[in-house]
């Protein structure tokens, strides 16, 4: 991990959080368009839901956590919460794909 900034006030702690912030929530928002453009090349529901990718991921995040110094359980926990939300999307996206076109 790159040196920290060492804060000498509590607005510059809020700051540093407020960046980091924004960081995540731009990376959230770019994988959930890689996420939607996985549901492409899936041609199941079993694809879609992916166990077996899910739980590499799991181990892959736990791992990285205790080599970046994250808090383990933290990490899975949210880690958990967002593939769950994107399988459910990559779902819908898949769905919508399998309708019949109405032209």
């Amino acid at each position: 991990m790159e040196q920290l900034y060492q804060c000498q006030t509590l607005p510059e702690v809020r700051e540093q959080i407020d960046r980091i912030d924004r960081a995540l929530v731009a990376l959230i928002a770019e994988r959930s368009i890689y996420v939607r453009q996985a549901a492409a090349f899936k041609h199941s529901r079993d694809e879609v839901e992916g166990g077996k990718r899910a739980d590499q991921v799991m181990r892959r995040v736990e791992r990285l956590a205790g080599e970046l110094g994250a808090d383990a359980a933290l990490t899975a926990a949210v880690y958990r919460t967002m593939i769950e939300y994107f399988v459910a999307d990559e779902m819908a996206v898949f769905r919508l794909r399998q309708q019949p076109r109405i032209d």
